[in-house]
């Protein structure tokens, strides 16, 4: 059985090796943490001898096959905490991560298995991330980010990829929530950045940063 910490090391690293088949480097996880790469290879070394990771010295580390089973309940837990703090608790979107990180080391599988039923079994938390089942599986919606469509593009917004409170209070600032409307009116050559209108009547200019984090149906 992992410990909290574990826990919370192997899914930063299923995290960060997502989209990519290269090894995920000790550089990475400490800076994702805020740690040191020294504390960072002593946990990756417990991990291994838990066959939840792969390590190999300087080429970096990758999450086995057990490995990715185990996150993907840590993260199926959290995204569940998720949707029954906003939809049960009215919790804003911008309030959850921080309890979600503490609910989602519960052990319980009965009790995660009840929350999903009582929950309606949501297939993607109020940030659009989807929600993996028992077994681990979860379909992602097709999605692309805002800042690479085309003028004059239309979509509704599925997911946003920073979850931070600071940028999901900008979101609700000028009203981009997961399934507005979103029409690309002009890009600026200078920035990239977007001037969007959102739900048919709010204009608004977001920077590249933001329209990379914001992302729409595909």
């Amino acid at each position: 059985m992992l410990s909290f910490a574990e826990e919370n090391y192997l899914k930063t690293i299923y995290h960060l090796s997502e989209g990519t088949s290269n090894p995920v480097s000790t550089n990475a996880i400490a800076d994702t943490l805020n740690t040191r790469a020294a504390s960072v290879t002593d946990m990756i070394k417990k991990l291994s001898n838990k066959g939840v990771v792969t390590y190999q010295k300087y080429r970096g580390v990758r999450v086995s096959e057990e490995g990715q089973k185990a996150a993907l309940q840590v993260i199926r837990k959290h995204r569940l905490w998720e949707v029954f703090l906003v939809q049960k608790l009215k919790f804003n979107w911008d309030e959850v991560h921080d309890v979600a990180e503490q609910l989602e080391h519960i052990k319980s599988p009965l009790l995660i298995r009840r929350l999903d039923e009582f929950l309606g079994y949501p297939k993607y938390d109020p940030h659009g991330d989807p929600i993996p089942d028992e077994s681990g599986e979860f379909k992602a919606k097709p999605q692309v980010a805002l800042s690479d469509c085309k003028i004059g593009h239309d979509g509704v917004v599925v997911a946003v990829k920073d979850a931070s409170a600071a940028f999901l209070q900008y979101v609700d600032k000028i009203g981009a929530y997961i399934g507005a409307k979103i029409r690309v009116i002009d890009r600026l050559e200078f920035d990239g950045s977007l001037e969007i209108l959102i739900d048919n009547k709010k204009t608004v200019f977001i920077s590249k940063e933001v329209s990379e984090n914001i992302w729409i149906e595909e």
